[in-house]
């Protein structure tokens, strides 16, 4: 084949050589040209779906499917997005893009980032909750106890339980204060909170400065916050009688606890009481 070629060469002058060479570049230029088109999809676009609080196996399906690429190119995280969710997507739907571009994802992450708890003591209800915001927490419950402090956290909760500075916890997580009540301690009688819902008792109790303990549910209950209180330990009225045979009410001092047991029926009051 060499020698063929040689000889097919050197056989011919060479002007025609020149030629032969040249037929040769202007057909593969031509053919680059004619294919260029296909190599690059001139002409062909692709309308971007929206793809926006989907879960990122089913975006990159939908995707894939219309012919483009997909990238994740970076992960936040918002409580109140589903996990795995797409937040943010470029370009952005209804864009005319070229068959096969690349849409770029930015997906809701599945497990929280954590921070940590800051120390709050002595901090307005107004201060702390905008620090607690500003480091991505949410503000829970509020209860008050007796204090000169009126309205200044005196305690810091998280799940209904004391929590100390530097103590690192989810983004998004509620955290609940005990204030002061800038009143002193001073005895009253222990309220009657049984056949109120435990939402009820609790915003019955919370001006009165006295602050729900634990929590005993009796049988299954879906909903806690619409259950009854169908008892409350202390109870409203002791077992000693005064002058009259009447019950002598129990007393509270405000801040003290008081335990409920709740179920999902109404109790049965006892008139003749």
């Amino acid at each position: 084949m060499k020698a063929f070629i040689e000889k097919y060469v050197t056989s011919k002058p060479l002007w025609m050589n020149i030629l032969v060479a040249l037929g040769v570049v202007i057909i593969l230029v031509f053919l680059f040209f004619l294919s260029l088109s296909w190599l690059t999809r001139y002409g062909k676009y692709e309308k971007v779906p929206s793809v926006m609080g989907q879960n990122i196996t089913a975006a990159t399906k939908m995707l894939e499917d219309r012919g483009f690429d997909v990238v994740i190119q970076d992960s936040i995280y918002i409580d109140s997005i589903a996990k795995q969710a797409v937040v943010r997507q470029t370009p952005e739907a209804d864009a005319m893009v070229k068959t096969g571009r690349t849409i770029y994802l930015t997906i809701n992450r599945s497990i929280a980032p954590q921070v940590e708890m800051p120390n709050l003591a002595g901090f307005s209800i107004k201060s702390a909750e905008m620090y607690l915001q500003s480091l991505g927490l949410r503000l829970g419950y509020v209860t008050y106890k007796p204090d000169i402090a009126r309205n200044s956290v005196l305690e810091q909760l998280f799940n209904d339980a004391p929590i100390a500075p530097g103590t690192r916890i989810p983004i998004g997580s509620a955290i609940s204060f005990v204030l002061g009540s800038g009143e002193g301690p001073s005895q009253a009688n222990i309220p009657d909170v049984v056949g109120m819902t435990l939402a009820e008792a609790r915003a019955y109790l919370l001006p009165l400065g006295i602050n729900i303990g634990a929590v005993l549910p009796m049988g299954s209950i879906k909903d806690s916050s619409s259950a009854y209180v169908v008892r409350q330990s202390p109870e409203p009225l002791s077992d000693s009688l005064s002058a009259s045979g009447a019950r002598v009410p129990n007393k509270v001092r405000p801040g003290q606890l008081m335990d409920v047991y709740i179920s999902g029926n109404s109790p049965l009051r006892d008139t003749l009481q």
